[in-house]
């Protein structure tokens, strides 16, 4: 009878200790530091008439915010465990920022506290710790309306060029934008899609985009068809004229010697029909950009060309140079002016 009361009260004393110890652990209550690593993201609200967006302090809009700094508080075993997170790069906290249930439904600008926003936050609560403090302490938050509105469609590559079609019907689109402000949709074909528009009409949704960066798709598709030659390029040869550009700190005062002149030689291209035209037509087929330390020099100078590509084509990726730039060799020669201001 003596074993088992003692056995009892034995596990009454572990039972209170290991109490003990899970009561430090708790009412001892550490803190750390996270610097950019809580994220605020706007949630796409369930009216799909309402943009809304973080104002900056620079009055940029954007539609997710860095927060400076977030203080944590809790328990020191748990504190340990998200400071494990963090530096395993598993700490990921981005948060949404619903405007329905934060009552962001009527335009104008709004200024939320961001220390009362986290602590409500699931994604923190989850960790077992509490924010104590913050930077910045509030968002601007902004609220607009939007409306469905016709909108020209342009065509644009991966990188951003403007790509000329043969046919996109239809050539306008509704998509959902602010009442202020002129806006084009915009469909971005791949290199495939844009080998088979050659062949058929591919079908794409065009979109706008936001201040913010936030997307807004049409609400219908168009086909788009290009052209058979279109980024089909072929081979030329140019008989290339070379020209000079040099600052007004030498102009008048030197003229430029080149040791061969290239003028008449041919430069090799890659380019559709229209570009080579555009390019055998130029005035300048080279350029050589001359450095005022180059009357400095004491012999001749070797310096590669800059070909000088129509601007346009280049951005449509419809001319590329079929060779490396020559290499020139010049030397700059004073004027006669420039030699006898220098005598006196």
């Amino acid at each position: 009878m003596s074993k088992k009361i003692k056995f009892s009260k034995i596990s009454i004393v572990v039972f209170l200790t290991a109490l003990i110890w899970v009561w430090a652990d708790l009412a001892q209550d550490e803190r750390m530091e996270i610097a950019n690593v809580v994220t605020v993201t706007v949630a796409r609200p369930d009216d799909p008439n309402l943009w809304v967006s973080i104002q900056t302090d620079e009055s940029t809009l954007r539609s997710s915010l860095l927060v400076d700094t977030v203080i944590l508080k809790g328990p020191a075993s748990r504190v340990a465990d998200v400071e494990r997170m963090k530096n395993k790069g598993a700490l990921d906290l981005d948060i949404f920022l619903a405007p329905e249930p934060m009552g962001l439904t009527e335009e104008g600008v709004r200024t939320l506290e961001t220390l009362s926003f986290l602590k409500q936050s699931d994604e923190i609560r989850q960790l077992g710790l509490t924010v104590e403090s913050c930077e910045p302490r509030a968002l601007t938050v902004q609220v607009r309306k939007l409306a469905v509105t016709d909108v020209a469609v342009e065509t644009f590559d991966e990188k951003g060029s403007p790509v000329r079609v043969e046919t996109i019907e239809p050539q306008r689109v509704n998509v959902r934008v602010p009442t202020e402000g002129m806006f084009v949709a915009r469909v971005r074909l791949t290199a495939e899609e844009r080998r088979q528009a050659r062949e058929a009409p591919v079908e794409k949704t065009a979109f706008i985009e936001l201040p913010d960066g936030q997307r807004k798709d049409a609400l219908q598709t168009v086909r788009i068809k290009l052209a058979p030659a279109q980024d089909v390029l072929k081979g030329y040869s140019v008989s290339a004229t070379l020209g000079f550009c040099m600052s007004q700190n030498l102009q008048g005062k030197y003229r430029v010697e080149l040791r061969e002149d290239p003028t008449g030689n041919p430069v090799l291209i890659q380019a559709t029909p229209l570009a080579y035209q555009a390019y055998d037509t130029a005035s300048f087929h080279m350029i050589l950009y001359i450095k005022d330390s180059d009357r400095q020099a004491t012999d001749f100078i070797t310096r590669p060309v800059v070909f000088s590509f129509p601007e346009e084509y280049v951005r449509r990726n419809e001319i590329k140079a079929d060779q490396s730039p020559p290499e020139i060799q010049f030397r700059l020669v004073p004027t006669q002016t420039e030699t006898a201001g220098a005598g006196m």
